[in-house]
């Protein structure tokens, strides 16, 4: 083991670019991991919505038929079918906000790898404190 002072110019110069090559793949690292966690959150409040577009049409389309008809007995079936189509549009409106409301807590940024190469950048320029 070689003491500091035994210690070559090209040996603390390799150790340097060995120590920043490690650390910016850290940074990568931490990054793609931030991403995917935030793409997970994106594709679950898509999902949400996606699901609730696809059970709001399969709803309107199949009970609206069968509301209006059994509406249709008691009275005119022009009110009938307006009335269905009122309380669709209320459910639709609620599925809306909730999936909006999700979609809203996705955060596209790497906060915390920004944070960190800030830290790294400023580091580099004040090495010793």
């Amino acid at each position: 083991m070689t003491t500091p002072s035994q210690t070559s110019i090209g040996e603390i110069i390799g150790n340097i670019s060995d120590d920043l090559s490690q650390l910016f793949r850290q940074e990568v690292a931490l990054a793609k991991a931030e991403i995917r966690q935030e793409a997970v959150k994106a594709g679950k409040a898509g999902g949400m919505l996606g699901g609730a577009a696809f059970a709001g049409y399969l709803a309107v389309v199949l009970l609206s038929f069968a509301l209006v008809f059994g509406l249709a007995n008691v009275i005119d079936a022009g009110w009938a079918a307006l009335i269905v189509a009122f309380v669709w549009a209320v459910i639709g409106a609620v599925l809306y906000s909730g999936g909006r409301k999700k979609l809203k807590t996705v955060d596209p940024v790497p906060r915390r790898t920004t944070e960190t190469l800030k830290e790294d950048a400023q580091w580099l320029k004040n090495p010793t404190g």
